[in-house]
Order: structure tokens, then C-alpha cells, then sequence
């Protein structure tokens, strides 16, 4: 083999690759292609995904408002509470004093 035949051997080697590596790309490009409908598809998902984005704020904002009301009526029951505990021992302790008065004006 002389090198006039060696370089055409060569050229014809890289043409065939060359050619192989195209068609494999061309057939992974048929194969890979999306169609308009898919993109309508993703499209229409990409919508339903915001909506949905968009009331699960809402609600996490709802939710946090509502727990702040509820925190607040929670804190002021709190302090009722132990205002009537208050009020309660008091009047315990009144009625006590009441009575041992009572029962040294019996006794006396």
C-alpha cells in the first residue's frame, strides 16, 4: 500500500464515520422531537403549577393569620382565667374569714 492509497483509504474511513455520526444524529433527532402538542401540555402544566403555587400562599396566609387570631383569643383566655382564679381565692378566703367570725359570735 503506497501512501496515495493509504490517504484515500483514510478519507473513505472518516467519510463513512462522518456519515454514520450524522445519520445517528439525524435518527435522534426524529426520534426526540417534541410536537406542538406536547408543548401545549407542558404549557398548560406550567399553568395549573402556578395556580396551584398560588393558593397554597393563600392558604399558608390564612393559616398564619388564623393562628395569630387564635394565639391572641388563647392569650386573652389565659388571663381571664387567672383573673377568675384570683377573684375565686379571694372569695375563698373571704368566706374563711366569714366564717370564723360567725363561729366566734356563736361561741361567744
Amino acid at each position: 500500500m503506497n501512501r496515495t492509497e493509504f490517504i484515500i483509504a483514510t478519507a473513505v474511513i472518516l467519510f463513512v464515520a462522518f456519515c454514520m455520526g450524522w445519520f445517528a444524529y439525524w435518527l435522534l433527532h426524529k426520534f426526540t422531537r417534541v410536537s406542538k402538542a406536547d408543548i401545549g401540555e407542558l404549557e398548560r402544566m406550567a399553568q395549573e403549577l402556578h395556580e396551584a403555587e398560588e393558593t397554597r400562599d393563600q392558604a399558608i396566609t390564612y393559616m398564619q393569620q388564623r393562628e395569630a387570631e387564635l394565639t391572641n383569643q388563647l392569650a386573652q383566655t389565659e388571663a381571664e382565667l387567672s383573673a377568675t382564679m384570683d377573684g375565686l381565692r379571694e372569695a375563698r378566703h373571704e368566706a374563711e374569714e366569714l366564717r370564723s367570725y360567725i363561729e366566734k359570735q356563736n361561741a361567744g
